[in-house]
């Protein structure tokens, strides 16, 4: 405890950062790989298989949809830990959320916050639901948005400082490039245009000399790191490149369509943090209560207009929140901070409420947890029994801090709960990986290779089965056409494609098997993750 204490006076940062490395990087393997991350490894190791690290392909498709730079990193890790190791492709994410932790702890510095409450604002942001469940997957939003945050602090330096402004200009630009070239303008539209709103709005900077010498390096330097692989690719490919600029952008206002005030719910997207994340919104509350309210407001307004930009949108999804939160957990340490040093003696009853709920609903889910899992598991390990007990004993500590009161106390096991069930839950994963259905995937390989017969899907492309087979598999809607092997493996998903066996007249079509890439605890559910497994055979005439 002491060494904790030490490590936290003299070096906040690697504090913060081990304590996000317990976060992020433990159990990493654990979960199975989605969709979205299947398709960003498939194209990661086709970059390492195939040599081609400019015209990103997809199961040897061309794939522009997202810019190459998380592929590239993505890349360069399993070349380094192992193009089999799911834990190689997913530590690139991992690292770009410590980055995120780091540079917004830093930013806080720079607004004027004491360390103490910039530290636990960043405990905050590493235990947000979206923040960790980003930062655990291969999903390129973690990319992108780590990278403006470091932009931001480079041009909040820019601004604040008269000392190296080429360097601090040149760097935030670099990092606004990198931004552009991990998932082009989202987080320039979601993040920065909010931060510099906000920055102008409150701190108000003044003119310094040649300011605009330094705004136009900026500008021009990152809009060149960050688009010069759009220009090449529209040069050598213009034909794809329209048609996929075309499908992006037609979806932010043809699909997945919401109302305007379909995010007004977004503190809930914070995770346990929820009700002090309400509560730190209230600025009319909490104007006069908080220990520095010009940076209060910065990140209020900053989180405000971030929502305002992001609910302009019609296409609207819960995990486009992420941007959000990473301000939002600033103005929620605010309130935490407030509530540690005049719970006891200054609150009100009524002040109390969210308080006490707040700790009551933690203890319920702490004691509860272990029944839950036990139904949803169906069986008892190590894993279970050590995460059980955690987490009772980690009600018992909600109990005691509100029979004592010792605020700070509760707050601090609040804190520790998503390390405690991510470091002792993660493995509990393994047991629901699809890989326990039978066939699964490597009995499909197995089989493939054993009788030489070549593998075919014959619609509706999966990229979760493509990941685990480990290679291509020739899709028949990308490429019509009856296979050239007299005797090959068909992949059905009869469900949605009935009459399939039309387009095979002279072939004998023989059931192998059905493979289910649910959960163990979904088998069946989702039909998308499920193909019948045929043998077809040509007939002699």
């Amino acid at each position: 405890m002491e060494l904790l204490r030490s490590t936290y006076r003299k070096y906040p940062e690697i504090l913060l950062l081990f304590l996000g490395s317990l976060v992020f990087l433990t159990h990493l393997d654990a979960l199975f790989v989605n969709i979205m991350e299947a398709r960003n490894f498939i194209t990661a190791r086709e970059m390492l298989i195939d040599d081609n690290w400019i015209f990103t392909t997809m199961n040897e498709l061309p794939r522009y949809q997202k810019p190459p730079l998380p592929t590239w990193l993505t890349a360069i890790s399993a070349q380094i830990f192992g193009i089999k190791n799911v834990f190689s492709y997913r530590l690139p994410a991992a690292m770009a959320s410590l980055f995120i932790i780091l540079m917004f702890f830093k930013i806080q510095l720079l607004a004027g916050i004491q360390k103490k409450l910039a530290f636990g604002s960043s405990i905050i942001l590493m235990n947000s639901f979206y923040v960790f469940f980003a930062g655990r997957e291969g999903q390129w939003d973690i990319f992108t948005h780590s990278f403006i945050i470091g932009c931001c602090y480079f041009f909040f330096k820019l601004f604040a400082f008269p000392e190296n402004r080429l360097r601090n200009a040149l760097i935030a630009a670099l990092l606004l490039g990198a931004s552009l070239l991990s998932k082009g303008p989202v987080s320039l539209y979601a993040l920065f245009l909010p931060f510099l709103n906000s920055f102008f709005l409150v701190f108000k900077f003044g003119p310094f000399p040649g300011k605009w010498k330094y705004l136009l390096i900026f500008s021009i330097t990152g809009l060149i790191a960050g688009s010069w692989w759009s220009i090449l690719i529209h040069y050598y490919d213009a034909e794809e490149i329209a048609r996929v600029a075309a499908l992006e952008s037609g979806r932010w206002f043809n699909y997945n369509i919401r109302p305007f005030w379909y995010y007004w719910s977004f503190f809930t997207q914070s995770g346990i943090w929820t009700i002090p994340a309400f509560m730190g919104l209230w600025y009319w509350y909490l104007k006069s209560r908080v220990s520095n309210l010009k940076a209060y407001k910065f990140f209020l307004f900053w989180t405000l207009i971030s929502l305002l930009l992001l609910s302009i949108i019609p296409e609207k999804k819960s995990r486009y929140l992420l941007p959000v939160l990473i301000p939002l957990a600033s103005t929620t340490g605010f309130y935490v901070e407030y509530a540690i040093k005049n719970f006891r003696n200054n609150f009100t009853k009524w002040e109390r409420i969210p308080v006490y709920l707040n700790f009551i609903i933690l203890t319920l889910i702490s004691l509860a947890a272990p029944i839950l899992l036990y139904r949803f598991m169906g069986e008892l390990n190590a894993a279970y029994f050590g995460l059980s007990i955690a987490l009772i004993s980690l009600g018992a500590g909600f109990v005691y801090g509100m029979a004592k009161r010792k605020i700070g106390l509760l707050f601090s096991l609040q804190a520790a709960m998503m390390i405690l069930i991510i470091s002792l839950g993660s493995p509990l994963l393994r047991s629901i990986d699809p890989s326990h259905n039978t066939p699964n995937v490597a009995d499909l390989r197995s089989f493939a290779s054993e009788e030489n017969l070549k593998l075919y899907d014959y619609n509706n492309l999966m990229p979760e089965l493509i990941w685990h087979y480990g290679s291509s598999i020739p899709n028949l809607e990308k490429t019509p056409g009856v296979p050239p092997e007299n005797k090959f493996i068909l992949l059905v998903e009869t469900e949605a494609f009935p009459s399939w066996k039309s387009e095979f007249e002279g072939f004998e079509a023989k059931k192998w098997g059905v493979l289910d890439l649910n959960p163990t605890y979904e088998t069946g559910k989702n039909k998308r993750l499920i193909r019948e497994i045929y043998i077809l055979t040509k007939q002699a005439p």
